[in-house]
């Protein structure tokens, strides 16, 4: 920070009042690619002119907007919270011992990119005013939760760096795992294949040959190339999968309305046709070195297809857009024979009442060493090649 100049945190009650620019300077969401699709505001304005957050839904925006001098220098995107939907680091089971001890756990604030199990920053600067920025965005952050006498704040699937920053401002660090794609400078999906034992090779082979052959065909559609009828058939596979997996879909009908018109150079859609007929796809965001999966749905079952459009798709347009990992959304432990490993994920929790902090705090520490070692077994689970053995990771003679 230059001049010495006097940081002013405000809260907004909707992407609407800021400058689109003044926010995707911070987000760092210049082109040709976002750092992070989540974070820009074209992507959280779509969520809140679509109706998907804000009045009835349990997540009402009160983003922070740090300014010196009048210019914006940070923002931290944030939401007031009636319940713990959509949010993918569970912390129901506070909620209810909360609960159960006379508490109230209800309103909360949650920093996120909405119902997106992705990591990215939470906490967006001006390059320069990191130190300063992320300093009077925690700060206004626990105050405006200890102000409105809230239970508590939680940041999540933010960076290790921010949960440092984090920890040292006294907020609750927390260790989860999900399962990430990396590439190790793969030319092709066939260099990457020979990075796996022969045995996890050749199933690989086998479920993309019984994927394709479905008696259709596969296509990738990003930007100029998506066009509404692809939305109109992705609602229909959004509809089924999110009717089965939450009762209620998060997104509503407007949000892809409102991709198709500003969120086309941030999507790729994977999409299977059979019959003249869209009977499958599966909906990713890019990022500058990140391909996210997100959704996945269908109108027919054909087997292996839901592999090849998540997985394989995504990972062959990695390889080939250089990508360094393709994240594939929460939980699956079937994704770790498919390339994907697991990694540690973080977050940041601020309690309000120190007897129930301390209680989490505990929780945190004993789940923290259960998830190193559980990324220490599914991680030598792996597909991969091991040292010092066979092609299909036995030990030689």
């Amino acid at each position: 920070m230059q001049g010495g100049e006097t940081i002013e945190v405000s809260v907004l009650g909707g992407l609407g009042e800021i400058d689109a620019a003044d926010w995707d300077a911070c987000a760092d969401a210049t082109a040709p690619r976002p750092r992070d699709p989540f974070m820009t505001h074209r992507f959280l304005a779509a969520l809140e002119a679509s109706g998907s957050v804000g009045r009835g839904t349990g997540w009402q925006p009160r983003h922070l907007v740090a300014r010196a001098g009048g210019a914006v220098i940070a923002v931290m995107p944030l939401y007031a919270k009636s319940h713990s939907q959509g949010e993918y680091i569970f912390d129901h089971n506070w909620a209810h011992a909360f609960e159960q001890a006379g508490g109230r756990y209800y309103p909360k604030l949650q920093s996120a990119a909405p119902f997106t199990p992705a990591t990215g920053r939470r906490l967006l600067t001006l390059p320069g005013f990191e130190t300063v920025g992320r300093g009077a965005l925690i700060d206004a952050a626990t105050r405006l939760a200890d102000n409105n006498g809230v239970s508590s704040l939680h940041v999540t699937f933010c960076t290790a760096e921010e949960r440092a920053w984090g920890e040292a401002a006294g907020l609750l660090g927390r260790t989860t795992q999900q399962f990430h794609w990396e590439n190790r400078g793969y030319a092709d999906f066939d260099a990457f294949l020979a990075d796996l034992s022969s045995r996890k090779r050749k199933t690989v082979r086998k479920e993309r040959e019984r994927a394709q052959s479905f008696g259709g065909e596969i296509v990738t559609l990003t930007g100029e190339a998506i066009e509404p009828s692809h939305w109109d058939a992705f609602w229909r596979f959004y509809q089924d999968t999110g009717a089965r997996k939450w009762g209620t879909p998060y997104l509503t009908r407007a949000f892809f309305h409102r991709a198709q018109e500003t969120l086309r150079g941030d999507v790729l859609l994977v999409m299977a046709r059979r019959n003249g007929r869209w009977v499958a796809g599966a909906l990713n965001l890019i990022g500058r070195d990140v391909l996210f999966g997100r959704y996945w749905g269908c109108a027919e079952e054909h087997p292996c297809l839901h592999f090849e459009l998540c997985y394989y798709q995504a990972i062959e347009w990695a390889i080939t857009q250089r990508m360094a990992r393709v994240e594939a959304g929460a939980q699956g432990e079937h994704k770790l024979a498919r390339g994907y490993l697991p990694v540690e994920i973080h977050s940041l929790h601020w309690i309000a009442d120190p007897g129930f902090r301390r209680a989490v705090a505990q929780y945190l520490d004993t789940e923290a060493r259960a998830v190193d070692r559980e990324i220490e077994v599914l991680t030598a689970y792996g597909p991969f090649k091991r040292c010092g053995g066979d092609d299909d990771g036995r030990e030689t003679d």
